[in-house]
């Protein structure tokens, strides 16, 4: 599609979620702020005969939904919601580094994959602005890329991907598992690996959810183009994700604050990177105490030092958050065993509690939360899903190379 307008406001939970879905699938589409651009309110009342519902999203052919769910803005961007089989050898929920890796190999030793993606393929990996340290790409190479090339590569294989599919539930009936989609479909297969990565943690303070999308956001990729040019932006964490990200951000805005409550722990390389680049001041011990709203949006971050006990006030156009990541494991809870975290505990087979159920990646227990070691994993659990399927008999050895 050429181009996809969405209408929409910043406070509007249902326009920073089709926003997101757009983003994660990589469809270019350009925000019209209903609160900001009159015309765009006045042409969202023509198209609803007087109504204001919000997102409204209009695609070239000029057709338009309102508020749409992800199933139904997938259903529009010609996304394959259901599989064209009810059982596979192995399916695999999840469709990031690790899940694609996994169907990979899959395919290569002759079983029949199913991924089911509830975002888009190629996970947090594909809205990560650049990723440097890749094995084979010494330059760095773009997430979105090296997305593109891990779903290329499954294709290849004629491995059935897809996404905008959320998961429900999963349970076992005799020799099968049965996977059930949040539409209802249901799916058997020999064995599942769930490598259904995390997500980015919230801070947790009063004053947080009420400025989401409003000057407050966990997605450099997503949200800082809306902050091109501006004086200065927050960003809360001492990782590699918040560096990397800050150094994104740092190309196209003024200065970038960065408030980490302890010393900065991201990897060497990149805490150099950081440190050398003269837009980027780094003030380590630091609470994040409250947001404060300005104008229905924020107007300040208050940050209190910890040694001293005195507090600071930052006024940037917007913060960026990222302390940590929580896993997608909701859908499993009582059906596997997780630790008290939510991550799926696994033994060295990557095997979980549930008998040929399997979980690689950041979703995993213990995991490095890294790219390589996701694809890693994604490997090691597929051979361990093989060697189970040929000592029982359900899937003949491979002899090819």
């Amino acid at each position: 599609m050429d181009q996809i307008t969405v209408y929409g406001a910043p406070w509007c939970p249902d326009c920073r979620r089709s926003k997101a879905f757009l983003v994660e699938q990589r469809v270019p589409f350009t925000w019209i702020d209903v609160d900001a651009d009159a015309e765009g309110l006045r042409y969202v009342q023509e198209l609803q005969g007087g109504g204001r519902t919000i997102p409204t999203i209009v695609f070239p052919d000029g057709s338009h939904l309102i508020e749409p769910s992800n199933a139904e803005l997938a259903g529009k961007l010609g996304l394959q919601l259901r599989a064209q089989r009810t059982v596979y050898d192995i399916v695999i929920v999840g469709g990031g580094p690790a899940g694609l890796s996994a169907a990979i190999y899959a395919a290569r030793e002759g079983m029949d994959a199913l991924v089911l993606e509830r975002g888009a393929l190629g996970g947090q990996a594909g809205t990560t602005e650049r990723i440097d340290n890749y094995p084979g790409f010494p330059e760095g190479i773009g997430g979105a890329e090296l997305a593109d090339r891990l779903i290329a590569h499954a294709r290849r294989y004629d491995v059935e991907l897809l996404s905008g599919v959320e998961v429900s539930t999963m349970h076992r009936e005799s020799d099968c598992v049965l996977v059930t989609a949040a539409s209802g479909d249901v799916y058997g297969a020999d064995a599942v690996i769930v490598t259904t990565g995390s997500h980015y943690r919230r801070l947790g303070i009063p004053s947080e959810d009420g400025l989401i999308g409003l000057g407050v956001h966990y997605c450099a990729t997503c949200d800082a183009p809306f902050y091109k040019g501006a004086s200065e932006i927050v960003v809360i964490g001492g990782g590699n994700s918040a560096l990397e990200e800050s150094l994104y951000i740092a190309t196209i805005v003024d200065k970038v604050t960065i408030l980490t409550r302890g010393e900065l722990s991201a990897s060497a390389l990149v805490q150099e990177a950081v440190r050398s680049n003269p837009k980027i001041e780094v003030h380590t011990g630091m609470d994040i105490v409250d947001f404060e709203r300005k104008d229905g949006r924020l107007g300040a971050v208050i940050a209190r030092e910890r040694a001293s006990g005195r507090e600071q006030r930052f006024e940037p156009a917007a913060a960026f958050v990222f302390v940590g990541l929580d896993p997608n494991t909701q859908f499993l809870r009582g059906i596997v065993d997780l630790d008290e975290m939510g991550f799926i505990p696994t033994d060295d087979s990557y095997a979980t509690s549930l008998d040929r159920v399997f979980a690689a990646g950041d979703v995993r227990s213990g995991a490095t939360r890294q790219v390589g070691s996701a694809v890693g994993e994604g490997i090691a659990a597929l051979l361990s899903v093989r060697r189970v399927l040929e000592r029982n008999h359900l899937k003949a050895p491979n002899v090819a190379d």
